[in-house]
């Protein structure tokens, strides 16, 4: 007997029973998937709020952690790249009057011994007061890129040299003018003058000068 036959055998009463009840479980289902996938998207917004919390309270860390740091450490990668153009700014600048100076000390020395021998000195002579001018500019030019301790000792040292250099051409040219037959004694005097300024106060302002860059430009790790 097929299903038709048996549909047509079965009362209407029954049948409409059997169709309500039908409906009922596929309601019923309908519901329970409901409820099912309710549920799911409550643990799934619930998840999300909490991690939002989560994310929440570390943003709030950090802010503290910011807020507490000292002396400007809220700038502390801008302020760090300053700190390193400020020092090669000023290394540079050191680079280029250190050897202007260490030159000038170099060669006012050797027109200092050609005199005191009695050597043909006037190149000499006019190289030291070249070497004097070039550490003069380029301390100028570099002074606003030196410390001040830097640019002081440096300014002085100059200032030292050119004395001797003075001196020392004082005592050439008493020796040219045979007229007016300079003593021993006055020639003696200009050279012990140019020996306290250029082989001990020259000399120790030089060491003080290379002190004071080793120390600002040398950086330990």
């Amino acid at each position: 007997m097929d299903a038709g036959q048996l549909w047509t055998m079965l009362p209407l009463h029954n049948l409409a029973l059997l169709l309500a009840a039908g409906a009922s479980l596929l309601a019923l289902m309908a519901m329970l998937l409901t409820l099912g996938a309710r549920k799911r998207n409550k643990q799934q917004i619930a998840a999300l709020r909490e991690r939002a919390d989560s994310l929440w309270r570390e943003v709030d860390e950090m802010r503290v952690v910011d807020f507490n740091q000292p002396l400007g450490a809220k700038v502390s990668d801008q302020g760090s790249r300053l700190d390193q153009e400020r020092y090669r700014t000023e290394k540079a600048a050191y680079e280029i009057i250190w050897p202007k100076v260490w030159h000038l000390h170099d060669r006012l020395g050797i027109f200092l011994r050609a005199v005191e021998a009695g050597e043909a000195a006037n190149e000499l002579r006019l190289e030291a007061r070249q070497a004097a001018i070039e550490a003069r500019s380029q301390l100028n030019k570099g002074r606003p890129f030196c410390s001040e301790n830097v640019e002081s000792l440096a300014s002085r040292l100059i200032d030292t040299e050119i004395k001797a250099h003075l001196a020392a051409c004082q005592h050439l040219d008493q020796k040219k003018e045979a007229a007016s037959a300079p003593s021993n004694h006055d020639l003696r005097e200009l050279q012990d003058k140019c020996h306290t300024l250029h082989d001990g106060e020259a000399r120790e302002l030089l060491d003080q000068l290379a002190s004071t860059i080793r120390h600002r430009t040398i950086r330990h790790s």
